[in-house]
């Protein structure tokens, strides 16, 4: 009689995604945080070298972007769950608003400085995990990926272009004046997600005792890391911790080729330009079960083209090079996706918290480790052996991978019709969320559990053993 035909998978268009109201809303308060933010850090890093003459001093300053969310992080996503999400993120912009005028405002010690930055840096945990966790509530579907798609293309274009015209920018306006127009990005973003974002509730009752949001921590651990297939899907998200590594060698692997800071711009915007072209292709091109089945040959190609480092090329493949691991870096929407569509509404934003405090630990702690081997073994070695050790990784992840992907696949296809909850009903199904940084399918979710308890805990389901049913990033986790 031959094979049983499947009814063909609807992808989303971006027409689509953009004719919903409230993606209008996160996609814009997302883009003007992007562009004060890219200002403001080159506001701080001459701010602070102008003050202290000190170039350890302006790397720290620098360093203060990665600690807050892996210091608390994964504590304050769980505001993202315990309080209505869109009261979390204007909240928060408020407050770094205000923290953003401080600085722009009034000159203040190194000290001073520092704790705003920390601060202002911090408050982005939670605001990041309410975003990544409403977004799959107001895209459903393919929309998901598509809309995912669209934010990751806006935070490496902002990265893009931000690396070559940011400083030109700052030294026409000012570095005060940049930090004020960050600080009114922030403002901006508040009222637009107040105008453009309907009220919902709280995914979970407030605790009374102040370890409330520890045992929010705890419990976003054991469901993250409790069941194999998360444990999967986070592992691909923390592989950024490796083809992330030559953007923040770009300073003296453009001194090799003896340039400087056009060199190094152009170095440092050639992966984010390969992963808008990753990202466009991946989400457009590609059908959802498609982006599982490629997901870790996507992941070894972010690596693996930065082996071509030890083969000493000039500038032009250099740029190729890492453009390509850009491009490959896209396997992050589906990862991102599986991940979404596998953690229960009410733990997404702790999930959410610890995942992104995860890319940041490991994206600070690899930039770390690269910079202190270049000493030894030269910027080129390094790079290379950065990519030896990712694709190492990615095909061990890949080998994993594939043994739970296909109950993945088929859960996608036994439940074609699949829609995003609403806030007062259970969901049928979870479309995929964001985060991105940096950051692919819906999965139908059944109406049975208790609430906050998650079904992948090891017991079947569907068939699928517990595994998630459907399938960025983000992710830029997310």
């Amino acid at each position: 009689m031959g094979r049983h035909r499947r009814p063909p998978e609807s992808q989303a268009t971006y027409r689509e995604v953009f004719a919903v109201g409230e993606f209008r809303a996160l996609w814009l308060a997302q883009a003007l945080s992007y562009v004060g933010d890219q200002l403001a850090q080159v506001a701080l890093a001459v701010l602070v070298y102008r003050a202290t003459d000190s170039a350890m001093l302006t790397a720290l300053t620098y360093a203060l972007t990665y600690i807050p969310p892996i210091v608390g992080g994964p504590v304050l996503s769980g505001l993202a769950d315990l309080f209505p999400r869109r009261s979390v993120m204007v909240v928060c912009d408020v407050l770094r608003m205000g923290l953003m005028g401080l600085m722009a405002l009034q000159a203040m010690p190194f000290w001073g400085l520092c704790a705003a930055v920390f601060l202002t840096v911090l408050l982005g945990a939670p605001f990041t995990a309410a975003r990544a966790a409403l977004l799959p509530d107001v895209l459903d579907g393919d929309k998901y990926v598509a809309g995912t798609a669209i934010n990751n293309i806006t935070h490496q274009a902002t990265q893009m272009f931000g690396f070559l015209a940011g400083g030109a920018i700052v030294a026409v306006v000012g570095t005060y004046e940049a930090l004020a127009i960050n600080s009114l990005t922030f403002g901006a973003s508040a009222l637009v997600l107040v105008a453009g974002l309907r009220r919902r509730p709280a995914t979970k009752e407030r605790e009374q005792d102040a370890l409330g949001l520890w045992r929010g921590t705890r419990d976003g651990a054991r469901l993250v890391f409790g069941d194999p297939t998360l444990r999967s899907l986070v592992s691909f998200a923390w592989l950024c911790g490796f083809y992330v590594i030559p953007e923040g060698l770009a300073a003296p692997y453009a001194a090799t080729f003896g340039g400087g800071a056009v060199t190094v711009g152009l170095l440092m915007s050639a992966m984010p330009t390969g992963m808008v072209i990753g990202a466009f292709l991946f989400s457009r091109f590609v059908r959802p079960t498609n982006r599982i089945r490629v997901m870790g040959w996507m992941s070894m190609l972010a690596c693996a083209p930065l082996i071509g480092a030890a083969t000493h090329p000039p500038l032009w493949a250099v740029m190729i090079l890492w453009a390509m691991s850009g491009v490959g870096s896209a396997y992050q929407l589906a990862a991102n996706a599986a991940f979404v569509a596998a953690v229960p509404p009410s733990g997404r934003g702790q999930a959410f918290g610890l995942a992104q405090s995860g890319i940041l630990a490991g994206q600070g702690l690899g930039i770390l480790i690269a910079g202190a081997a270049v000493q030894l073994l030269g910027v080129e070695a390094v790079v290379a052996l950065a990519g030896v050790i990712g694709l190492s990784a990615a095909a061990m992840l890949t080998l994993i991978w594939n043994k739970v992907r296909g109950g993945v696949i088929a859960s996608m296809h036994d439940r074609p019709n699949m829609r995003a909850p609403g806030p007062d009903s259970e969901p049928e199904a979870l479309a995929i969320a964001d985060g991105a940084s940096p950051d692919l399918v819906v999965a139908p979710r059944e109406p049975t559990e208790e609430p906050g308890r998650s079904h992948l805990n090891g017991h079947s389901r569907n068939g699928t053993n517990g595994h998630p049913t459907g399938v960025r990033p983000p992710a830029p986790a997310p």
